[in-house]
């Protein structure tokens, strides 16, 4: 069977066209809805979608962008649909047709080409912070207390004052107190 799932991102957005493009497509169903496709979690049709589909079955859009914002959503999203032994097809994209051999070794080389250019970023961003690290930038939070205040803070515990107190005075939690007396 196949299941259609037509989004726009608006109230004010028709879907009319896409579910025409859908249905003529041979869509038995068609799951619609007006609301933004930042978070999968926030598209309930698509949900439902995802909860009816089964093997065998076929998800149809008119267009890629209806249904996923990165190729990180769409590879998910595939691999999901993989998962259930079902196929996927773009109406607006020919190549994107997990149904045929060449639209899945396509796709193949599409996924291949998203998890290098993921190593890429993951290298280049680590190798930025190695870089930042020689310079002598400090990374994470900069410390509430410095060197001569963390000194003043053990003396004054040890001579009696409680963490509660220590605390208070330099407006910082016990725990930091705690911390810097270790």
């Amino acid at each position: 069977m196949k299941l259609g799932y037509a989004r726009v991102s608006s109230g004010a957005q028709d879907h009319t066209a896409q579910i025409e493009a859908l249905k003529a497509a041979g869509c038995e169903r068609v799951f619609s809805e007006k609301v933004s496709g930042k978070s999968i979690n926030g598209r309930p049709e698509f949900a439902k979608l995802m909860k009816t589909i089964t093997q065998g079955d076929v998800l149809v859009v008119s267009k890629l962008d209806r249904l996923a914002r990165s190729s990180r959503d769409l590879q998910n999203i595939l691999h999901d649909l993989q998962e259930l032994g079902c196929g996927f097809v773009s109406l607006g994209e020919s190549w994107c047709d997990t149904t045929t051999d060449v639209g899945r070794l396509v796709m193949t080389i599409m996924g291949g080409i998203a998890e290098f250019e993921r190593s890429l970023i993951r290298k280049r961003c680590e190798e930025g912070i190695q870089r930042a690290r020689r310079k002598g930038t400090k990374f994470g939070r900069p410390a509430a207390l410095d060197h001569s205040q963390r000194r003043r803070l053990a003396e004054r515990y040890a001579a009696g004052e409680t963490l509660a107190q220590l605390a208070r005075e330099y407006e910082v939690g016990e725990a930091t107190v705690w911390r810097a007396l270790q």
